[in-house]
């Protein structure tokens, strides 16, 4: 029985995936629904940005080791980064009627700078969908009993499958559906669970003080570490190309900006859901936490509740990381064939043909990424050093590029790179501070000594 519910589930998402399909008539259909979403559906698509495999099972586990300070990123670092692309980025690229990301850095600093600016976007991708094609796979492995990577095998050619033909329609439509069924999945789980526990406050009171520790330690090496816990995700995520499609393909800049506000709120709410469900797990079956923690959610479904239950708990797993998966393989792809092929081709390419790169592109990108979940398997690790990337290569040019008038295109592109060494350097070095906050210093230092020593024409 669940079997075949997941079998007819996944062929319900393959099916809206083609009527979606049908809306597809320009590339800008195909990587921003024509700038059109209601405000519900770019609410749903930005709350699904993230709800994947790190919240339901990284999250999770994490916060069973480490408590609330080992989810510091994740979800309270994920949902800070869209309540600060609504305050502070949302309003200002809408009205510059963008396509990418990358063609901010076109317009801003010129196309050099594109270039070098997707380079440092498309690849981090690689890895956050590799995370997700993990989840998926040990799903499959749980419910079916198939080896891992014949799950993430498998996986990986449905969600490529529907998001080729439909892109961020197809996106948008099935993460409306896939919201409220991850929403209605967890819900009735937890209410299951903490009845069986006794309730909620005799789950929480089991809990120990230090697990609930919020705050860091008054040691600054400790602060550092817990400030660069918030901004892997906080601030690493601003500058990618799945949080600005979902935005961008809002049908309005109103709609666009409130979608932040009311995804964050939505994110950190729901999210709070598998960190209650893992506790109640611990407390009702101690022995499913032992080994990998990654699958003690689903283990613990599959054999102490009931198949109503089970439907649901698997079905919403499914919805997040679908929903998440299918976002992140068009994002690289919408930057490959827009920032890097489109201006190497120096406008020889139709919308037609530009449309069947992106295409092409999706199916390479998930081939990678599909290489790689097969060889890690750290879903939470995965997710975090692909927002890194972004972070130390392209905040700075991109905040400063928006609120500087003298940022130039010079002082970009050695932010880009300085940070990306600085970067590589102390992850080389291997040194007991997080790698991304020296990373980050020289990136935003880099911009501003490089813009004022090397200004822009216009601003000479």
């Amino acid at each position: 029985m669940l079997l075949l519910s997941i079998i007819g589930y996944l062929l319900l998402t393959i099916f809206i995936g083609y009527l979606a399909s049908r809306r597809v008539k320009t590339s800008g259909d195909f990587l921003l629904a024509g700038r059109s979403l209601p405000l519900f559906l770019s609410s749903s698509a930005l709350f699904a940005t993230w709800f994947g495999s790190e919240t339901v099972f990284g999250a999770s586990s994490e916060f069973l080791k480490e408590g609330l300070y080992g989810v510091i990123e994740d979800p309270f670092g994920a949902a800070l980064c869209l309540v600060l692309f609504g305050m502070f980025f949302a309003r200002r690229l809408y009205t510059m009627k963008l396509l990418t990301l990358g063609d901010f850095f076109k317009v801003r600093f010129g196309k050099d700078t594109e270039l070098v600016a997707s380079i440092f976007l498309a690849p981090p991708y690689v890895g956050y969908i590799a995370a997700q094609l993990v989840a998926m796979g040990l799903i499959m492995n749980v419910v079916i009993g198939v080896a891992v990577w014949q799950g993430i095998v498998a996986s990986a050619v449905i969600v490529t499958f529907y998001t080729y033909i439909g892109g961020m329609w197809a996106i948008s439509i099935t993460d409306f559906i896939q919201s409220i069924i991850i929403i209605l999945g967890l819900l009735l789980l937890a209410a299951a669970l903490s009845e069986k526990a006794g309730g909620v406050f005799k789950v929480l009171s089991e809990v120990p003080a230090q697990k609930l520790r919020f705050l860091p330690p008054a040691d600054f090496k400790e602060i550092v570490k817990y400030v660069a816990a918030w901004f892997v995700l906080g601030l690493g995520s601003i500058p990618s190309q799945d949080v600005f499609q979902r935005v961008m393909s809002s049908g309005s800049v109103s709609s666009a900006v409130r979608s932040c506000f009311i995804a964050a709120a939505l994110y950190l709410t729901v999210a709070m859901l598998p960190l209650f469900i893992s506790l109640c797990t611990k407390h009702l079956y101690p022995d499913q936490i032992a080994g990998d923690t990654q699958l003690a959610l689903p283990n613990m479904v599959l054999q102490h509740t009931s198949m109503p239950i089970q439907i649901l708990f698997f079905g919403s797993l499914l919805s997040a990381i679908m929903s998440t998966t299918s976002s992140a393989i068009l994002a690289p792809a919408a930057i490959f064939s827009e920032n890097l092929v489109k201006p190497l081709m120096k406008g020889k390419l139709s919308d037609a043909q530009l449309l069947k790169v992106t295409r092409i592109s999706i199916l390479v990108f998930s081939v990678i990424a599909t290489v790689m979940a097969c060889v890690r398997t750290n879903i939470y690790e995965l997710v975090g050093e692909s927002s890194v990337l972004s972070l130390v290569s392209l905040f700075a040019p991109l905040a400063f590029g928006l609120y500087w008038k003298r940022a130039s295109a010079i002082g970009a592109l050695i932010s880009m790179v300085t940070g990306m060494l600085t970067w590589i350097i102390f992850e080389v070095l291997k040194t007991s501070w997080p790698s991304l906050i020296p990373a980050l210093i020289v990136s935003l230092l880099a911009m501003v000594v490089g813009s004022l020593v090397w200004p822009s024409k216009q601003n000479e």
